[in-house]
């Protein structure tokens, strides 16, 4: 998808360095990437104390 948004370049270029990516493009996607997956571990905070996660559930029994 295309899209025209106006971005800070001295952001743009310190999140270039700090990603060792070299297009604005790039630093788009990457920025995309970590948001998503920054959402859904706070998704999965709120369920904490729900019935929805077992305490005792133990993913390394399953390996």
């Amino acid at each position: 998808m295309r899209t025209n948004i106006e971005l800070d370049p001295e952001l743009v270029r310190e999140a270039q360095q700090l990603g060792g990516v070299k297009t604005k493009r790039a630093v788009v996607h990457e920025a995309l990437l970590e948001y998503v997956a920054h959402r859904k571990r706070l998704d999965l905070r709120e369920l904490e104390g729900t019935d929805l996660l077992d305490p005792d559930y133990d993913h390394k029994a399953l390996r």
